[in-house]
C-alpha cells in the first residue's frame, strides 16, 4: 500500500507530528493541515487516498469536515478516520459518516492497521 496519500488534518502539531512520522515509515505521503476554509476544495486540491481528522479543532469539529466529505459525491468514497478523546460521546451523537473513529490516545500499531485495512478495502 506503500505511495498512497494520506491527508491528515489536526490543529496539534505534536499529535500532526506523531502522525506524520507514524504514516510515513509505512509508506504513506502525507499532507498536513490544521484546518481549512473549505474541505471540499481542499480534499479535491490534494487528492488524499484516506483521511484522518482531529475531532476538536479550532473554528468547527472535525466531525463536520467528514459530514460534508461524505455528503459531496466527489469524495464521498474517500475513508476518513476521527480521531477523539471522547470517542465513546461522539459515537453516541452520531458519527458524522466516519468509516472509523479511533480514541485518543491512540495505539500507533492500531491505527497503522485501521489505515492499511480503510486502504485494502477501497482498493477491493
Amino acid at each position: 500500500m506503500t505511495g498512497q496519500h494520506v491527508l491528515i488534518i489536526e490543529d496539534d502539531p505534536g499529535i500532526s507530528d506523531v502522525l506524520n512520522t507514524i504514516l510515513s515509515e509505512e509508506g504513506y505521503r502525507i499532507t498536513a493541515i490544521s484546518e481549512t476554509g473549505d474541505i471540499i476544495k481542499t480534499v479535491l486540491d490534494i487528492e488524499p487516498h484516506l483521511i484522518i481528522t482531529d475531532y476538536i479543532l479550532a473554528g468547527i469539529n472535525g466531525g463536520e469536515y467528514c459530514s460534508q466529505i461524505k455528503r459531496d459525491e466527489r469524495t464521498s468514497h474517500i475513508p476518513v478516520i476521527i480521531l477523539s478523546g471522547y470517542g465513546r460521546v461522539l459515537e453516541s451523537l452520531g458519527h458524522y459518516g466516519a468509516d472509523r473513529i479511533v480514541d485518543k490516545p491512540f495505539d500507533n500499531e492500531k491505527l497503522c492497521s485501521i489505515v492499511d485495512e480503510l486502504l485494502s478495502i477501497k482498493n477491493l
